[in-house]
């Protein structure tokens, strides 16, 4: 049974949740933005940092679904706190590291195995511990966090990283967890009264389709080669993890995952809609800093600045999205947010070419903040949407499925936007520089040859300083030619959010028409 907490010590619980959750987004984001840094301190390579980023990745995706059933076994607080301590871990080894073997040990795998214990764990004791609005309240909390540590990340990652060391951001982020972990004793533990058996083929064919899934598309990120072959395997391996459970469940033997989940509607149609979420946030997370960074030539503490009108629109909406519950039919806020999420999206399509360096992000003000509005309606209902229908017994499980399918969709955002930039502006300056009249036919190939492999994502003061050997009108030709090719591939790039939210808006006419969950009528947890 869930409780209702009441009191004012049981009440500092949900920051404590919205702690962690910002603490596990956080992370990332600051080794993303410390990546030169950090190949520096350590006399190493971007490459080989960038892999242990990869490799955390790999592991917190691999281990999600197996790790939820661990949580079962073990108590669903210890794995919360041992996730906790895996995060410690590898905060405290970023702090103290003197190569990257110890931050691939201890950052990417010690640290990818606690977010894998951490996520579903944090989700089914979110289920466990409250019930109803407070519930909902909680996930809205837990959510507006998520919104928030996406937002000011990059930002204290840089500014930390600049003026004083990035190894300041890991001790800090360790205090944090600390803090997170005494306050651990407020949630109550909810018992696991189903089967205690392992499926070890089961848990072999999640890691092997989880894995290969999120590896191919890591490799795809970085221009690597197998990708097919490594999609096909994970998409193979989840194929054969479903016929097996199916199987499994028909013999009534023991199963890792109980696919009589997906019986219900509103777990198919939730999971499917965080999954898109994550691939918008994802996409345009990736593309609209890198139009800022590249067209406007803006250093990343000022793509922050200018992009944080996304995510704090996202947070605030929300929170007060979450203390409204019970007001709107879930259902409504998640099409009114998938529908503003698009409307955004849209509107930045055509500003993309009309910004300049005179202009600056302004432009980008009203479409970031629609889309930050809808954003933070989805963060704010979807989790609940999705566990409301779950029993305690399956908790761990759905919530580890609902996490895989979050980790999925921002990494083929990130993933799938990115490639199509990049692909789109290796052909679109192609073919401009084939039909200019101003460049030499000699030269045609030569330059366009350079470009691709060179010059893909560079602002306008690198090329310029790449081509300053040309003559001038050939200078300017080659400028207004990455200008022109450069607007078309972000363009392009932005479909990915877009095409999302379109999906998700579509998905959301059928939550419309499904019926609601009867609230518990039990609970009581103010959120101010």
């Amino acid at each position: 049974m869930s409780i209702a907490p009441t009191d004012r010590r049981t009440r500092l619980l949900p920051l404590l949740l919205a702690m962690a959750m910002f603490v596990l987004v956080v992370d990332t984001t600051i080794m993303n933005v410390s990546i030169s840094a950090v190949a520096e301190s350590l006399d190493s390579t971007v490459s080989a940092v960038q892999s242990a980023i990869a490799l955390e990745a790999l592991v917190s995706a691999a281990f999600i679904l197996i790790n939820s059933k661990i949580g079962d076994l073990i108590g669903r607080r210890r794995a919360y706190r041992l996730g906790l301590v895996g995060y410690a871990i590898g905060a405290i080894a970023m702090t103290l590291a003197q190569s990257v073997t110890a931050i691939i040990v201890f950052w990417a795998i010690i640290g990818g195995l606690g977010a894998s214990l951490l996520l579903p764990a944090m989700q089914s004791l979110i289920h466990g511990n409250f019930e109803g609005a407070a519930r909902a309240k909680v996930y809205a909390l837990v959510g507006a966090a998520t919104a928030i540590a996406a937002a000011i990340g990059p930002l204290i990652g840089g500014v930390i990283t600049t003026y004083w060391s990035w190894r300041v951001n890991f001790a800090l982020e360790a205090i944090i967890i600390m803090v997170v972990l005494v306050g651990s004793r407020l949630i109550k533990d909810v018992p696991y009264t189903g089967d205690r058996n392992v499926d070890a083929i089961g848990a072999v064919l999640s890691i092997v389709g989880m894995g290969g899934v999120v590896l191919g598309i890591l490799v795809w990120q970085e221009g690597g080669e197998a990708v097919l072959a490594l999609l096909l395997v994970g998409a193979a391996a989840l194929f054969g993890l479903a016929r097996w459970l199916l199987r499994r469940k028909r013999e009534s033997k023991p199963i890792l995952l109980d696919p009589g989940l997906f019986e219900s509607p509103h777990f198919r149609i939730g999971v499917s809609q965080q999954m898109l979420q994550q691939i918008t946030l994802g996409g345009s997370m990736i593309v609209i800093p890198l139009f800022l960074q590249i067209a406007l030539e803006y250093n990343a503490l000022e793509a922050g600045l200018a992009i944080a009108p996304l995510s704090l629109s996202m947070f605030f909406v929300a929170l007060i999205a979450g203390r409204r519950v019970g007001r709107r039919r879930p259902a409504l806020i998640v099409r009114a947010g998938f529908l503003l999420a698009l409307i955004g999206m849209l509107l930045v399509i055509p500003v993309i070419p009309s910004a300049d360096s005179t202009q600056g992000a302004w432009v980008l003000l009203v479409p970031l903040l629609i889309a930050g509005c809808g954003l933070g309606l989805l963060v704010s209902q979807l989790n609940n949407y999705t566990l409301a229908p779950i029993s305690e017994e399956r908790a761990s499980e759905a919530a580890g499925v609902n996490s895989a399918a979050g980790n999925f969709g921002l990494s083929f955002g990130l993933a799938v936007a990115g490639g199509i930039m990049l692909a789109a502006m290796s052909i679109s300056f192609t073919a401009l520089t084939n039909a200019s009249t101003a460049i030499p036919e000699s030269q045609k190939t030569t330059i366009a040859t350079a470009m691709e492999n060179d010059a893909e994502i560079v602002s306008d003061t690198q090329l310029t300083a790449a081509v300053v050997d040309q003559p001038a009108a050939v200078q300017a030709e080659i400028l207004a030619i990455n200008n022109e090719a450069r607007a078309i591939s972000l363009q392009i790039a932005m479909l990915i959010p877009v095409l999302a939210c379109a999906l998700g808006l579509v998905n959301a006419f059928r939550m419309v028409r499904l019926p609601d969950i009867a609230p518990v009528a039990h609970e009581a947890l103010d959120l101010g």
